[in-house]
Order: C-alpha cells, then sequence, then structure tokens
C-alpha cells in the first residue's frame, strides 16, 4: 500500500506487515520454510508454496500452529508460465493484488563442467532463473495498478562467488541480481521494491552432506569470518527489512547475509 510522506511508519512500526499478504515460492521446506514463517510472525498473512499440496498445507499448518495466525498454501509448477498465470490469478480472487513476493525456489546440480549434462543446465536455468521471471512478471501487474509492492528474490554468494563443479548455478544466481536491477528500473516508478538477498552457505536439509563433510565444513567455518555455517533464521531479519515500509527508499540491491566470505579475501 502506498504512503505519502505523513504517513510514513517510523520505529518498529515501520517493520510491521500487519495486512499484508506474502506469497514465497518453494516455502515448504529449508530455507523458505524459514522465511515464511519470519514473515507470518512479523504480521503477514503468508501463502506457502510448493509442488507438492500435501507437504506444502502440513508446511502451512506448522507456521500457524506456531504463529497463531492463519497461513495457507498454494501448489502450481513456478516453471511453467501457463501454470504460474493461473496460479496467481486463483491467489489474487482470494486475496486481492499480492503485497510481498518472494522469489525462493531454487536448485542445486554439481558437475564439473566438461561433464555436466544438458538436461541439468536446462533444469537450473528454468527454476533458478525463468521461474522468478515468469512469478516475478504475473505478480507486478497487480502491484503496479495499486501501486505498491515488495519482490524479493534469493540470490546466493554465487550472485558474486564461483567456486569449481556448480558454474551453472552460478550463472542462475548471477543473473538474478541483474534481474533484480531490471525489476527495479521498470517498477520503482510504480511504487514498487526490487531487491535480493544473497545467503552464504546456511546449515539446512538440503546442505546435510557438505554440513558433515567435516573437512568442507572446516573449510566455510575459516572462509567466512563469523566463523560459522548460517543458519536459517539469520535471513528473517533481513527479509522482514525489505518486505516491510522501512526498506521504501532501498531498490535494485543484494543484502549479503553471508557472515562476512563476500567482504574478505
Amino acid at each position: 500500500m502506498a504512503t505519502t510522506d505523513a504517513a510514513v511508519a517510523t520505529g518498529t512500526a515501520a517493520f510491521d506487515l500487519t495486512g499484508r499478504t506474502a506469497l514465497v515460492t518453494g516455502s515448504s521446506q529449508g530455507i523458505g520454510r524459514t522465511l515464511a514463517q519470519g514473515l507470518a510472525e512479523a504480521g503477514a498473512t503468508v501463502i506457502v508454496h510448493g509442488r507438492d499440496a500435501a507437504k506444502a498445507a502440513a508446511t502451512a499448518d506448522g507456521i500457524a500452529t506456531g504463529v497463531g495466525r492463519d497461513v495457507r498454501s498454494a501448489v502450481f509448477d513456478v516453471t511453467d508460465p501457463s501454470a504460474v498465470d493461473a496460479g496467481i490469478q486463483a491467489l489474487e480472487d482470494e486475496h486481492g493484488a499480492l503485497d510481498i513476493l518472494v522469489n525462493n525456489a531454487g536448485i542445486q546440480r554439481r558437475a564439473p563442467i566438461t561433464e555436466f549434462r544438458d538436461e541439468d543446465w536446462t533444469d537450473l536455468v528454468s527454476t533458478n532463473l525463468s521461474s522468478v521471471f515468469y512469478v516475478s512478471r504475473r505478480v507486478a501487474r497487480g502491484m503496479v495498478a495499486r501501486g505498491s509492492g515488495k519482490l524479493i528474490q534469493i540470490g546466493s554468494v554465487q550472485s558474486q562467488l564461483a567456486r569449481p563443479g556448480i558454474a551453472p548455478y552460478s550463472a542462475t544466481k548471477g543473473a538474478i541480481a541483474m534481474l533484480t536491477k531490471g525489476l527495479c528500473a521498470d517498477l520503482a516508478p510504480h511504487g514498487i521494491q526490487a531487491n535480493a538477498i544473497a545467503p552464504g552457505y546456511f546449515d539446512t536439509e538440503l546442505t546435510q552432506a557438505l554440513v558433515a563433510d567435516e573437512r568442507f565444513s572446516e573449510w566455510v567455518r575459516g572462509r567466512t569470518p563469523a566463523g560459522r555455517w548460517g543458519r536459517t533464521r539469520d535471513l528473517v531479519g533481513a527479509l522482514v527489512f525489505l518486505a516491510s515500509p522501512a526498506s521504501d527508499f532501498v531498490n535494485g540491491q543484494t543484502l549479503y547475509v553471508d557472515g562476512g566470505m563476500t567482504a574478505v579475501v
């Protein structure tokens, strides 16, 4: 919702998401689940999204029980533009234009570049990049009509840094940083802010093999000035800031939440 200078919230009120509706893609587990819960705790009406209806509904119910407020779920394929259009239309029919979109859905594939399979490249680009374009494009139409909105992409330290074996993943996450700038260029005149959060190395369900690899974990701790893996709750403060009126003059930026990894050599 648009504000005038006289109505700008200050203090902790600037971070209050009461009355806002938020969709978090890929939020039935991992980082996405924590992000959805954090938005709900800040007062938003949250829509958990995934491809598995039962899993998304169970996650929504679990968050709702924990925060004591209604949490919904939605199921559609973010890599299919027709499915995205139908899925967002159904949400708008029920909730009106969304206030907050968190483009969190993503996958990882690992292999040396000389052995990287075509189908893995296609899956990475489709899930990590094309989906952000499809969902943002559709959600932004309602935001433009209303004159306000928050688009938040989940990037990575690989938006800036590269490592062996994940060149295609790094390419998709680097593109997220530039797509975010492009969204800012197109949508800022309509009162919409587009920003990205770039996590470092985080301990989640999907990274357990890496966490359990003591040699790799030692590298992460040594390479990160904070000296540890990230915890998913470390992302919530940045998310609430970017989703709230507190960030109304922040646009086109990538905020690295990485314990200092990208700040030092």
